[in-house]
């Protein structure tokens, strides 16, 4: 296969960024004898920084204040509950909701995979009138569904009903980017086998011929 789904998807970088939040807002919390405002804090500036240096590096905006929402909301969470481990919790609900809207979209035909590789090439929907990459899409798809969103769910669920901070800062680490390259390796072995030998790649879908009327 010509294309690399780890460039098309973006690789680790994303995900090794999303690490460095976490791990502030535990330092912080661990720092301060678990003052949960320390953590939320610690967290927040890291986010910036973070932040600062995506968007230098040319990434889109909308995702970088999505990724800054999204620490500033689990800061919000903890401090409203008065539980760290709840800075986790809409990571937990998120992959919880991840891993059936996947599997859905695989059932009903539409894999998630498909479509976000789809838009990434500018196929828009050509893609689901090949019925090789459709199915090649959608076995690789169910990957991320095992392989990661529901990985992530049980481990963080057990880790979040525990209480235990640490614990679930390691696995948000562990189950990050290295689980996402993990992923990205097997998906794109699974699309790659899935599809014919003589079929031209993820570019060029092969459209049936309208029949002549």
């Amino acid at each position: 296969m010509s294309d690399s789904l780890s460039d098309l998807l973006g690789g680790t970088r994303g995900a090794l960024d999303a690490t460095v939040p976490p791990l502030a807002f535990a330092a912080g919390w661990l720092v301060s004898g678990h003052a949960i405002g320390w953590g939320a804090a610690t967290a927040l500036l890291a986010a910036a920084v973070v932040a600062a240096i995506r968007v230098s590096r040319g990434e889109k905006v909308a995702a970088v204040v999505g990724s800054l929402t999204a620490v500033a909301a689990g800061a919000l969470v903890a401090l409203y509950t008065g539980h760290a481990e709840d800075f986790f919790l809409i990571q937990l609900v998120s992959n919880a909701a991840s891993a059936l809207a996947w599997a859905v979209s695989i059932l009903i035909r539409w894999p998630l995979l498909g479509v976000v590789v789809g838009v990434l090439l500018g196929q828009k929907t050509r893609w689901r009138r090949d019925p090789d990459l459709v199915r090649a899409y959608g076995r690789a798809s169910w990957v991320w569904v095992l392989g990661q969103y529901t990985v992530r769910t049980a481990v963080f669920g057990l880790l979040w009903w525990s209480g235990n901070l640490v614990a679930l800062t390691a696995a948000r680490v562990v189950l990050s980017w290295p689980l996402v390259a993990v992923v990205l390796a097997a998906s794109a072995v699974v699309l790659r086998k899935s599809l014919p030998a003589d079929h031209p790649g993820l570019r060029q879908p092969r459209v049936p011929e309208p029949a002549n009327s």
